[in-house]
Parts: C-alpha cells; sequence; structure tokens
C-alpha cells in the first residue's frame, strides 16, 4: 500500500470567516478616527480663539470706560440730548424746592381689547378714586383704540391696576408736576395743565424757560417769611369772619417780594377742584380803593414840593362841601392841626386842603411817578389795571388825596410805599431773586429830606395815632392805617369795606415794608364793633414783625435805645413839635 503524505489544511472558524483582519481595511479606520481626532481639535481651537478675543475686547474696553470716562460723560450727553427736557424746578431764594416734575405713570385702554367694558368700569372705579362709572363704561366700549383711564397714579394705585390683571389696560410714562408748599405759595408759582404746559403764575410767564430746564427759576420770595405772613392773615380773616385777605413783604432797597399771600387759596396740584374766588389773586390782580394809607402820598407830595412844611397847617373844625359831597373826619377834631398832626390823626378835611393847594395836575403827576395811574410792573400775567377817574375833576383830587376814587392793587400801594421810606427811591418790585450785588436800577421821586421826614410821622402814627396796634417792642414800626368801604355798584357799601394797614420797620434805617388786607372784616366785642385798619390789621403787622424781625436777623433794640433813636429821627424842623392832642 502506497503511502501519501497527507497534507494539513487550517482548520476553519466556525463562522466561515478568516479570523485574520483585513490590514487595508484596519489602515481605513484608522485614519477616519485621526480626521475625527483633528476635526475636533480644530473646533475647539477655533471656539476657545473666538472666546478669548471676546474676552479682549470686553477687558480692553472696560480699561478705557475706567481711564477715559470723558468718553463715557459725552455718551451721557448725547443720550440726554435725545430725551425730552424736563420741566426746570421754581425754587425760592434760599434754594427750597416750590415746584418740582417727578416721573409718573398714567393708565389708558385699548377699548377694542376690552371684553366687558361695564365689569371693567367697575372693578377701575372700585379701585381708583375719582372715576366715574358710566362715564369710563361708555368710553371703553366706544370704537377708539385709545382712551385715558387715569393721568399720574400713585405707586399704590398702579400695583392695585396690576393685580386685577385685566387685559387692554397699559401703563404709560410721563411726567407729574408737584408742589411740595401745597397751597402757601400757589397764587405766585401757579400751575400747570396736565401736559405740563404753565396756566397761571411763575408758571405760566416764564413757560419757554422752564420747558428748556437747562436751570431752575430762582424766585425772591422768602418760604418761612411766607408761611408767617399766610399764617396771621389767615388767623385775622377767620376772626373777623373776613372773605378773603391780601399781604405783601417787600425788600425797600432791591425791590425784592419776599412774600405775597392772596386768601383763600387753593392746591396748584388740583386747581380745577378751586372757587374762582380762590385762584384770585387779591394782592396783584385785585383793585381796592385803599383808604387813608394814601394820606403817604398826599403828605409827602405837598412837603416835597413845597407846598407845606412840617410846621404848617389846616383847621380842621368845619367839614368840606363839593357840589353834593360833604367830606368829614372819622374822629373830628377841633380847630387848627399842624401837618404831623392831620397825618397822625388821619384827618381827611386837613389832606384834601393840601392836595387842592398842590392841585391836581401835581397829583396826577405824583401818582404817575409812584406806578398808581397805569399797570404795576411784575413777573406774572395776573396784574390788575388801576380804576382811575376820567375825567379827573376837582372832587376827584379832593377824594383821592385820602384813598377814594382810585383803586390800585396792594402790591402798586406797596411798591409806592417802599420809595416813601427808602430814601426816596422808586424801585421796580420783582418775584426773581436778584444776584449780591446786582445794582438796581431806581427813580427818584421825593428828597432824602422828604423821605425822612415821612419816616418820623408814620412812626409817630404807631407811637401816638392810629396804628398803636402795630407797634412791635423793639423793632421802631412805623405806618399807616386805611379803611375804606367797597363799592357796590355805584354807591358805597356800608357794612362791607377794606381794612389795611401798611409799615415799615426799622423805621431809622427801612429794611422791609408790610402790607396787610382784611376784606371785609366783621367787628366784635373785644374790638367794641370797629373793623377798621387799625383794629383789624395793624395787629396782623405787629406779629409778623415779631416774628420774622429775628428769622431775618434783626434784633429787638431796649426801651432805652428805642428812644435814643426815636430822637434822632425827628427833623431838625419839628424838633418843637408836641402833639395839640392825642
Amino acid at each position: 500500500m502506497n503511502r501519501r503524505t497527507a497534507h494539513h489544511s487550517p482548520p476553519c472558524h466556525p463562522c466561515g470567516l478568516d479570523p485574520q483582519p483585513d490590514r487595508a481595511a484596519l489602515i481605513q479606520l484608522d485614519g477616519a478616527a485621526k480626521q475625527s481626532l483633528e476635526t475636533g481639535r480644530t473646533r475647539l481651537l477655533v471656539t476657545g480663539l473666538v472666546f478669548a478675543l471676546a474676552f479682549f475686547f470686553i477687558g480692553v474696553r472696560v480699561v478705557e470706560v475706567s481711564l477715559l470716562p470723558g468718553d463715557m460723560v459725552r455718551l451721557a450727553a448725547a443720550a440726554r440730548a435725545n430725551a425730552p427736557a424736563q420741566r426746570g424746578d421754581i425754587v425760592d431764594r434760599n434754594g427750597i424746592v416750590l415746584a418740582k416734575t417727578l416721573p409718573s405713570v398714567s393708565l389708558y385702554a385699548n377699548p377694542k381689547q376690552v371684553r366687558d367694558p361695564a365689569a371693567v368700569a367697575a372693578s377701575l372705579s372700585r379701585t381708583l378714586p375719582g372715576l366715574t362709572e358710566p362715564k369710563l363704561a361708555a368710553r371703553l366700549a366706544g370704537e377708539r383704540s385709545f382712551v385715558w383711564v387715569k393721568r399720574n397714579l400713585t405707586p399704590r394705585e398702579q400695583d392695585a391696576v396690576n393685580r386685577l390683571g385685566i387685559p387692554g389696560l397699559y401703563f404709560q410714562n410721563e411726567p407729574i408736576r408737584v408742589y411740595p408748599q401745597g397751597s402757601l405759595v400757589s397764587h405766585a408759582v401757579g400751575f400747570t395743565d396736565i401736559d405740563s404746559r404753565g396756566l397761571a403764575g411763575i408758571e405760566r410767564a416764564f413757560d419757554p424757560m422752564l420747558q428748556d430746564g437747562t436751570a431752575p427759576v430762582a424766585l425772591s420770595l422768602d418760604v418761612r417769611v411766607q408761611h408767617i405772613l399766610s399764617e396771621e392773615l389767615a388767623a385775622a380773616m377767620e376772626d373777623f369772619q373776613a372773605i378773603g385777605a391780601a399781604g405783601l413783604v417787600l425788600d425797600v432797597e432791591t425791590g425784592e417780594i419776599l412774600a405775597m399771600a392772596s386768601l383763600p387759596s387753593f392746591d396748584p396740584r388740583e386747581p380745577g377742584a378751586a372757587t374762582s374766588d380762590a385762584r384770585f389773586n387779591r394782592a396783584t390782580l385785585g383793585i381796592y380803593e385803599m383808604g387813608s394809607v394814601f394820606k403817604i402820598f398826599t403828605t409827602a407830595m405837598a412837603l416835597d414840593q413845597g407846598v407845606v412844611t412840617l410846621n404848617d397847617g389846616y383847621d380842621v373844625s368845619e367839614p368840606i362841601r363839593a357840589s353834593r359831597f360833604v367830606i368829614r373826619d372819622y374822629k373830628p377834631k377841633k380847630g387848627w392841626l399842624s401837618v404831623p398832626e392831620i397825618f397822625i390823626y388821619s384827618s381827611n378835611i386837613g389832606t384834601v386842603q393840601m392836595a387842592m393847594e398842590a392841585g391836581t395836575p401835581s397829583q396826577q403827576r405824583f401818582l404817575r411817578q409812584l406806578g398808581l395811574t397805569q399797570s404795576q410792573s411784575i413777573e406774572l400775567p395776573e396784574a390788575g389795571q388801576p380804576l382811575v377817574p376820567s375825567p379827573w375833576r376837582e372832587i376827584n383830587t379832593m377824594t383821592i388825596s385820602y384813598g377814594h376814587g382810585l383803586a390800585v392793587s396792594p402790591l402798586q400801594l406797596t411798591s409806592a410805599v417802599a420809595a416813601m421810606v427808602n430814601g426816596g427811591v422808586l424801585r421796580p418790585a420783582t418775584l426773581l431773586k436778584r444776584a449780591d450785588g446786582e445794582p438796581v436800577v431806581g427813580e427818584r421821586v421825593i428828597s432824602e429830606d422828604t423821605s425822612a421826614a415821612m419816616r418820623w410821622m408814620m412812626r409817630l402814627v404807631v407811637q401816638h395815632g392810629t396804628g398803636r396796634k402795630a407797634d412791635a417792642a423793639g423793632y421802631l414800626v412805623g405806618g399807616k392805617t386805611g379803611t375804606a368801604d367797597k363799592l357796590n355798584g355805584r354807591r358805597y357799601a356800608r357794612n362791607s369795606r377794606i381794612s389795611s394797614f401798611v409799615a415799615a420797620f426799622p423805621m431809622d434805617k427801612p429794611r422791609y415794608v408790610i402790607f396787610a388786607m382784611i376784606d371785609e372784616p366783621k367787628g366784635k366785642k373785644s374790638t367794641f364793633g370797629f373793623a377798621t385798619g387799625g383794629w383789624v390789621a395793624a395787629p396782623v403787622v405787629q406779629r409778623v414783625v415779631q416774628r420774622m424781625g429775628p428769622m431775618m436777623g434783626l434784633q429787638p433794640h431796649s426801651p432805652e435805645v428805642a428812644a435814643s433813636i426815636d430822637d434822632l429821627m425827628t427833623p431838625a424842623a419839628a424838633r418843637e413839635f408836641t402833639l395839640a392832642s392825642d
């Protein structure tokens, strides 16, 4: 048997596959993996580079902003330039804010998105005071796509509306004008409408400047003095059951008005809720016959023009008859009275005789120089026009001499009296604060000697005449009372009067003039039924002087020093003067 050599073949894989891998396949798989890793690495590098560049530029900008603040200033300025200007502030002479604009929100609705107008109106009227449900429901049911619901909501009201969650209601940011001092300075400052447009007072007079908003408008008012004057006038008004009152405090050297009050007053935030009487500015717009305070001007005119001297006088025993008119004295005195006595005792008869000697043309010219026959120049749209007789007859000269027949505003009167006591220079009254050292241009209307004589006689009125109740111990107050019946048609009302007092202090070197006027006061038991200027208005001035004097740095003199100053004030021509009767 032939033996054949056996050939052993490698055993086969149970699956029928070759157990040895394919090199080509391995090489291909290895290349794909490497490519994926390379792609991922590249992407990570690019992403990292992008982040690095981003942080780099952020860091550069942070350094730029930190080291170059001027750029931020420019950006802020550009932002402000593009933003609407905010209405400027109004402040008093000491920087106390009188009017300011604050951010606020208003509520409006899109009626097309309001599903149930009646229900929404009911909810809103319960949430927001002042809304009328039927009117609001009608507006929400309209065809318009925009209606105001309420302007200038408080934060609490805004939150309450938000909690209602009513579709179709939206808020809009808008400014609101606020008056921190309330009604205290409302007649001077005025008010704006809902869209911040000035409608009265300084708000209206300086509307373009305030709309620009670049700087506050600084007034001459001092809220401290304003508070004192308003409080004392209000007390007198209540005490004498008057219908109104007005008052002013004026700096005689600069013409600045430190206080200007008119009562009743109103809330400038809600001027529409006030009566027309409350909005009426009695201090500048009101025109009144002022009564015996006008004797200041008649006496000064006669002295300055040389018609009389302090040693001259007139017989005041008999009333003066002119046509159908009879001029009498309120408290008649017999015999001859000197010029100072005529002034101190407020004699109509003596004053008329002085005016007639001076003559009608002189009276007209003098009152025109004092600004009492034309509109007052003041930074308010509410300025009254004097009522001047036309034609100006002899009887008008007589009655005007003691304050009847010519009606002026309290501001006009106060400004003219300042010229009588400050050395004889009429300076225009102003509600704007004057810069320190700013020259004040004025017009000389009487001589310094005449002014000194008027100061002396006004001081005597408070010491010995009808103004005793204005005497504030140590402050050398001088002044003049005024009581005038009010016109009712063509006749004067018997129990309807204006009672006033105008004063200056300290009389040795006056700094302030104070005017107080009470409209239709009623007499009472403690005044023996009288409601004249000496009983009603003079005490107001006394209290104002006592309260504002120390606050303005004016300390009262001791009785001995005050007496010596009074002696020094006596003009040389009146050294021997003594009152004939008291």
